[in-house]
């Protein structure tokens, strides 16, 4: 499905962004994995080129914040076979979680930098290469937040949500050049980042009682998303925000 395929998976050292590397590597794909820490990313590779998939796992050390670093990381995914096939923009933080009148500009600015610029800088550089071979897909790891403001974490919402509209408007202007742009909305999902809501009984069980599908969701299941999005399975499928939340904003 991916033989032959470049991509490049930001935020790649664990969780969602390491489960999509996974499953592109399984269908073939050569994927460049990003991380700011050497030692994380090289352990992430590790395990995942211990799966002995077809594919191979690519470590770069990238801080998706310094714009030199991600130029790097596009000039080495390009050279590895002259093609960019498939961007996922995984990487986020959140470190503003509580009332939203105590938040500061520092908090504010490393949001925006992390969870929106991050995206625009790659899609900018990626892109053009996409738009020139005449395909390509991009993938933006939104979130349920950006669609319903999250409890307490108002710059989380707000980042999440500038990457939906930054989704629909690259779809919508790359489309004829056939380049697919489509974003990911997970629920809550067992990761690091997440692990404000879920590691607390009493506030995972409060996420949880109420949505039909009751358990706390895997990276896995968010992963398999995007290898759909990622392969021509999805060849119609462009602008669109793909929720996967186990049903809870149905409640």
């Amino acid at each position: 499905m991916m033989k032959g395929k470049t991509a490049i998976v930001t935020g790649a050292s664990r969780g969602i962004g390491e489960a999509i590397a996974g499953v592109l590597m399984r269908e073939g794909a050569a994927v460049f994995i990003c991380g700011r820490k050497a030692e994380t990313l090289e352990e992430a590779a590790g395990r995942l080129n211990g799966l002995g998939h077809s594919g191979q796992a690519i470590p770069v050390v990238a801080h998706v914040g310094k714009a030199a670093d991600l130029e790097a990381l596009v000039g080495r995914a390009k050279a590895h076979n002259g093609r960019l096939d498939v961007l996922v923009n995984n990487a986020a933080t959140n470190i503003a979680q509580g009332p939203c009148l105590e938040f500061g500009e520092v908090q504010f600015d490393k949001m925006i930098e992390t969870n929106v610029k991050s995206a625009w800088r790659l899609t900018q550089a990626i892109a053009p290469v996409m738009v020139a071979q005449g395909s390509g897909s991009i993938i933006n790891i939104s979130s349920v937040a950006g669609l319903r403001p999250q409890p307490q974490s108002l710059l989380y919402s707000m980042t999440k949500a500038a990457l939906i509209m930054m989704t629909q408007s690259y779809a919508l202007e790359l489309g004829p050049s056939g380049v697919r742009v489509n974003a990911i909305a997970p629920g809550l999902i067992q990761t690091q980042l997440s692990e404000f809501y879920w590691k607390d009984d009493a506030r995972r069980d409060r996420f949880l009682g109420n949505q039909p599908m009751r358990h706390l969701g895997q990276p896995i299941e968010i992963a398999e998303i995007a290898l759909m999005l990622a392969s021509g399975k999805s060849s119609y499928v462009t602008g669109q925000t793909i929720i996967v939340d186990g049903g809870y904003l149905l409640t």
